[in-house]
């Protein structure tokens, strides 16, 4: 299909981050043209820009969407007491068909607040996939691995519904995967070596929990005299292509492993406060060089999965932290949520340039909270929400129009949700 989106501002990313108002084409999958027509294009649809600003989809780098069910079920706790005595427990009584219908409420929720793409950790991949392909989002899929050895039997059974579901997904090029051994203090050395070696023969980045608490550190420290960054690049992990998650708990050296081993960071404050965790020394890591990505987790920890949200909160801490008004930027922040995002997953996508994938939102200016116009770079940090996103499109195809989802029943998907909560919580 061929878009032409005219009368609009558009939110450039690349080189700068700046606002100019022009007019887009998309054709087929990507960005064909911004401001001149291109070449022998024929619009199969016009979309009125007005008063509207287009950006790039945003890109959530660290969620386990289908932990929607989880929402308002678990607060208040300390990360320990809430993973393995709330939530591990419940989660045992999931079944796998109701893995398709929490990973929509996501995704819708996703869509309606701007993101595009974001990178899951979870099980259910099946399901999982069938939700992508439902809602034509972009996904990079793992599977959480958790094991002792090579030779640990769930560990095995784990990476098969990997490779079962890489190959269930052929044909989609918009899902991506990678491999997902969950944390230090639930793999083994054994397993993570036998990972490392699956991921060098595959060509397969890893994504992975790093210091996410205190106790993790301390724990790593005590059983082998190192931290878990220190640990992992001892077994050559980060030897393979990293998306390090959380890392609240990393000391300077470890900023040096990641800037000297290419690792990028994805920094998830709003989880890492809500659970005691406090969150990462983003300031630092940018400074040395390391590339930062930002995600939203889960809504069983988050509670949300709104990148406005999360970007908003980030650029908040870091100024009150640093006691420096102008630590993390709305410029950087907006680069976190799209172009780092972009370059830690692999995507062509990010940024309003052509050949770049068409993934876009785009929002309504006129709401008293956006006005005047002043820095609309500055006020999608600042003043937005995500409540304005009218219409996202996706690899070229349009997946919400004026607010309304194109291929997702939402009063359905709330229907399974309030039927899988039942069974769940009662």
């Amino acid at each position: 299909m061929n878009l032409h989106l005219k009368n609009g501002s558009l939110l450039l990313t690349e080189p700068e981050v700046e606002t100019v108002k022009s007019d887009l084409f998309i054709s087929g999958t990507e960005i064909a043209g911004i401001g001149k027509t291109p070449d022998n294009f024929t619009p199969d649809k016009v979309i009125d820009c007005t008063g509207k600003l287009v950006i790039p989809g945003l890109i959530n780098c660290h969620t386990h969407a289908c932990m929607s069910i989880f929402r308002n079920y678990a607060d208040d706790l300390m990360f320990h007491d809430w993973l393995f005595n709330r939530i591990w427990p419940v989660e045992d009584k999931l079944l796998a068909e109701d893995a398709y219908w929490c990973n929509l409420l996501s995704f819708m929720e996703m869509i309606r607040s701007g993101t595009t793409s974001f990178m899951d950790m979870y099980m259910y991949m099946n399901e999982c996939i069938q939700a992508v392909n439902d809602s034509g989002m972009r996904a990079v899929m793992t599977r959480g691995f958790l094991g002792q050895d090579a030779g640990d039997e769930g560990g095995q059974r784990r990476i098969a519904e990997f490779f079962e579901a890489r190959e269930a997904a052929k044909g989609n090029d918009k899902i991506t995967f990678r491999l997902g051994p969950h944390a230090v203090y639930t793999c083994g050395a054994g397993y993570l070596e036998h990972l490392i070696g699956i991921a060098k023969k595959e060509g397969l980045g890893f994504n992975v929990h790093v210091s996410e608490s205190k106790k993790e550190v301390d724990d790593c420290i005590a059983e082998h005299g190192k931290t878990p960054v220190e640990y992992l690049r001892d077994l050559g992990l980060f030897d393979i292509p990293t998306v390090a998650a959380h890392c609240a708990w990393i000391t300077d050296k470890d900023i040096e492993i990641f800037r000297d081993k290419n690792v990028s960071v994805a920094t998830n404050p709003v989880s890492n406060m809500k659970l005691g965790n406090g969150f990462a020394p983003v300031s630092k890591l940018l400074k040395a060089g390391v590339n930062v990505c930002v995600g939203t987790v889960s809504a069983a920890s988050n509670n949300r999965q709104n990148m406005f949200a999360e970007l908003a909160v980030l650029s908040y801490i870091h100024k009150g932290v640093d006691i420096d008004a102008q630590s993390v930027s709305a410029k950087t922040a907006l680069e976190m949520g799209t172009v780092n995002g972009a370059k830690a997953l692999g995507l062509n996508a990010g940024a309003i340039v052509t050949g770049k994938k068409a993934d876009l939102a785009i929002m309504d200016l006129r709401h008293p909270h956006l006005q005047p116009e002043n820095n609309l770079a500055a006020g999608l940090i600042y003043s937005a929400n995500g409540s304005e996103i009218e219409t996202v499109i996706i690899d070229g195809e349009i997946v919400m129009e004026n607010r309304r989802f194109m291929s997702i029943d939402e009063d359905r998907v709330y229907a399974e949700i309030r039927r899988i909560g039942d069974r769940l919580f009662t």
